[in-house]
């Protein structure tokens, strides 16, 4: 049997291997350690919660357009858990990926068809809601100062109030720094399973959708794994904002909620606007801080809709 790393494009800090087993198949082991991965940390997970869902048998429910690669879970004699998967090789998207028109409607259909198939169950054991939403909540990351991921957050959010320095971007930094106006709108709103943590580097195309890395599912509205998307990856698209949310629309049908969209797409600001304001200023890249400058304005835009919709009750 040979085993092999794997270069992971995500920043948790999970450990994945390439094994090659005795009949020439290859799979992917991924091992959960809190020692390793940070992100387990932020949301006191201390074994592994992807395992738990996949010996739950939720995921046994997902619509026929998406798939999950999972073979086999357990947890090791540390307690650890572990899991096998697929191997999809070059089909699992990377940062240097762009998706085309195409793509971008395949994704964006699978991910609507999986909130249509849990849209109002009752779903247990999943992440609650508020550690998905601020996950990178200042005073929850400043413990584990130090790891090159919370240091690159805690650096963009005192960057955030000097590139958005308004009422608007004032208003979303305070977000930022306490969620929990935005998670009580959030849970007014109704609810499915979410991926949670929704990137181009967590699909697949085999040939359709494939989801990889569930760790931190959670429930609450279809619109809040959109905004995620747009927030972290709408530079890995051909389309622009507003015609990723006209396909949005389609694929959602009946389902769609604009107000559950404005809140979703402020929650992907409150979630990733420290590495906008990161990107802006401190990216050595001239072009990577020119894009994120001028999308900016878009994202402070929605921000303001979202306030406007009158659902979120801030202190």
């Amino acid at each position: 049997m040979d085993r092999a790393p794997v270069n992971d494009d995500g920043r948790s800090g999970a450990t994945l291997e390439r094994v090659r087993l005795a009949d020439g198949r290859t799979v992917i082991v991924k091992r959960f350690d809190p020692a390793t991965d940070v992100v387990m940390r932020l949301v006191d997970d201390s074994s592994g919660r992807e395992v738990d869902l996949h010996q739950s048998g939720l995921l046994d429910g997902l619509p026929a357009s998406v798939a999950h690669p999972i073979l086999a879970s357990w947890y090791d004699d540390a307690g650890h858990g572990v899991l096998v998967m697929r191997d999809l090789g070059d089909r699992v998207f990377t940062w240097k990926d762009t998706l085309s028109a195409g793509q971008i409607s395949t994704v964006l259909c699978a991910v609507a068809d999986l909130h249509a198939a849990y849209l109002g169950r009752e779903l247990d054991g999943l992440m609650p809601l508020s550690d998905v939403v601020g996950l990178f909540q200042p005073a929850r990351i400043r413990p584990l100062a130090g790891n090159q991921l919370v240091n690159f957050a805690l650096r963009g959010w005192e960057l955030f109030a000097e590139v958005a320095p308004g009422e608007v971007g004032q208003r979303v930094l305070a977000l930022a720094q306490d969620v929990t106006p935005l998670v009580a709108a959030l849970e007014r709103l109704p609810a499915t399973l979410l991926h949670g943590d929704l990137s181009t580097v967590n699909m697949a195309l085999d040939p359709g959708l494939v989801l990889i890395d569930w760790g931190i599912a959670t429930r609450g509205p279809a619109e809040l794994d959109v905004g995620r998307l747009l927030a972290g990856c709408a530079h890995l698209m051909t389309l622009g904002f507003d015609d990723l949310l006209a396909v949005h629309r389609e694929a959602a049908g009946p389902a769609y909620d604009d107000a559950a969209l404005r809140l979703g797409l402020l929650s992907g600001l409150t979630w990733l606007g420290w590495n906008k304001a990161l990107d802006i200023v401190d990216h050595p890249d001239p072009e990577v801080r020119d894009r994120e400058r001028a999308a900016l304005p878009w994202w402070l835009h929605q921000a303001e809709l979202a306030f406007e919709t009158g659902l979120i009750q801030e202190a």
